[in-house]
């Protein structure tokens, strides 16, 4: 299926952190999500293509894992975007910290939780999703 040209394939890596100083290449996640002209994530696309929102995340020493970018409802306020990795738990889902009002531009800095920790991931690269 040909995806239309909002579709980018986004990569973040870890940034500096004290387990990390340096951040890691070796950790991160690749995703698939459209995303406006200002680089917004668009619920009005993703929802007429939930299922090529895929995820994959790649951690050192651990199997990859591959789900899909999910937006949990809640209000413009309480609704959060979430990588899900298996429908049927909801302990698994790991949560963009305010996903919804971040540029997912090279550069700039996004925050990932799940149920023990959260993250730091720097966006290294946004790419038509091809």
């Amino acid at each position: 299926m040909k995806l239309p040209h909002a579709f980018k394939r986004i990569r973040l890596q870890l940034a500096r952190s004290k387990e990390f100083p340096a951040g890691s290449t070796h950790h991160g996640y690749e995703f698939v999500a459209p995303l406006d002209a200002q680089g917004h994530i668009d619920a009005a696309l993703w929802k007429a293509y939930p299922k090529q929102c895929l995820v994959r995340r790649f951690w050192q020493g651990a199997d990859d894992r591959v789900g899909v970018l999910v937006h949990k409802p809640g209000g413009s306020e309480h609704a959060r975007w979430v990588f899900d990795y298996d429908k049927t738990r909801v302990d698994d889902d790991e949560a963009g910290y305010r996903f919804a009002s971040h540029a997912m531009v090279p550069g700039e800095y996004v925050t990932l939780r799940d149920q023990e920790s959260e993250h730091t991931f720097r966006i290294v690269s946004v790419e038509t999703a091809a």
